[in-house]
């Protein structure tokens, strides 16, 4: 096998276990946020004992650096206990059967874990974890190279050495991530496109509901147009029948009522994790718009009960809020901040768009209520509705043509 072969082969081992992971949440309609990260995890590990057992080890050990890249998808996509366990099966990998200096190893990924929790409180960029953990990478296996592994040799086999591992690393790593976005992006497509089949079902429900209330009030019409209230014979006739109509039209209503009844299901979620997950299943979409953003999520954990899929139908629609507010002659900023207190948590959606006037502002939680061309006017009362089924309250701040703010408390004490 050659040294291509080999890199392809490392690829396809990398990428199996997490296309399996995308595949499955593509096909599951409904998941909750721990099972996700579950499984998530376990394809994280599955790819990095794949590329381990099976991976092709040539050049020198060059591609002994793609060990690595489970490692760097976990830096950003889980929380701080995964990075630490791969961290220490590399370790032990390293020393245990590649027989590498055990101190040299371990300082190596306390430096990456150290430079990982630094990264994450200045909130930078993915692009930028990438780029920063090949620097670091490249200067730690520069020192390796140049002070223990090859003093002897000339200084350039050494540094081409460095240099044909550090670009092979570089170039896998974004073919992996490449990979890795496009799909979630494919998978974010299909969550849009279910979305948009729900509004479309539920138009058709309203339509219909529309059309069956309408008759039963016509023929109601009909017979109070013609009762006579002299005609003793006619109105004994005519309103058993107008009661036998508005008894049907309550029926209907009471059927329509329970079928858009809306159903929550609560479960541990970490909160922090789900604003997380619903900026990056955005971010996509905020980009092509050019519309730039302001995300600040806390770098910690806060499990309160909800329901994973209501919370965030919630956010998306206050997202799409801010997007659709957009004004042309003005460069779009969304920003989400979140506040906590003793007893509540307080998310907040905020932009510089085209923002509301008293009079919207005060009936923009009325059902059907709208300012847009095609707009259903259920997206804000629906929200509403999820919010208070919680236990929190959806309130907004909005100054016509400076913005609105979409604010979202919730409970911390659930039951």
């Amino acid at each position: 096998m050659n040294f291509v072969e080999a890199i392809v082969l490392d690829i396809v081992l990398l990428l199996f276990p997490l296309l399996i992971y995308l595949i499955y949440l593509a096909y599951k309609e409904n998941f909750e946020q721990k099972e996700k990260s579950l499984f998530l995890e376990l394809a994280l590990f599955s790819s990095l004992y794949l590329i381990m057992r099976f991976g092709i080890v040539q050049k020198e050990g060059y591609l002994l650096i793609l060990y690595n890249i489970p490692l760097l998808i976990s830096y950003f996509k889980t929380r701080k206990i995964t990075p630490i366990i791969l961290s220490v099966i590399l370790i032990w990998h390293y020393v245990a059967v590649l027989h590498f200096n055990f101190l040299f190893v371990f300082l190596e990924y306390v430096i990456y874990y150290g430079v990982y929790v630094y990264i994450l409180q200045k909130k930078m960029t993915k692009e930028t974890i990438i780029n920063t953990f090949v620097l670091l990478k490249a200067a730690i296996l520069s020192f390796q190279t140049f002070c223990f592994t090859n003093p002897q040799d000339p200084v350039l086999d050494n540094f081409l050495h460095v240099l044909m591992i550090i670009v092979i690393f570089y170039v896998v790593s974004y073919i992996v991530f490449y990979l890795l976005k496009k799909g979630e992006e494919i998978m974010d497509l299909n969550s849009t496109i279910k979305e948009l089949e729900k509004e479309k079902t539920l138009r058709a429900s309203l339509f219909k509901i529309t059309h069956e209330i309408k008759n039963p009030i016509a023929v109601c019409k009909g017979y109070l147009d013609m009762l006579d209230l002299n005609n003793e014979e006619k109105t004994k006739k005519y309103i058993p029948i107008v009661k036998q109509e508005i008894a049907r039209t309550l029926t209907l209503m009471d059927d329509y009522l329970d079928y858009t009844k809306i159903k929550i299901e609560k479960d541990e979620v970490d909160l922090y994790m789900l604003l997380e997950d619903t900026c990056d299943s955005l971010e996509y979409l905020f980009k092509q718009n050019k519309i730039k953003t302001d995300f600040r999520v806390p770098d910690d954990e806060l499990y309160l009960s909800l329901d994973y899929n209501r919370i965030k139908q919630v956010l998306v629609n206050l997202f799409k809020n801010a997007l659709e507010a957009k004004v042309d002659d003005r460069e779009m900023v969304v920003r989400l901040s979140v506040k906590k207190d003793k007893h509540t948590i307080k998310i907040m959606i905020q932009d510089n768009g085209m923002g509301m006037d008293e009079e919207t502002l005060s009936k923009v939680s009325e059902m059907f209520y709208t300012t847009k061309q095609k707009g259903s006017g259920l997206g804000v009362s629906l929200s509403k509705e999820i919010v208070e089924l919680h236990g929190g309250t959806l309130t907004y701040q909005s100054i016509y043509g400076k913005g609105t703010k979409a604010i979202v408390s919730l409970p911390l004490n659930q039951t």
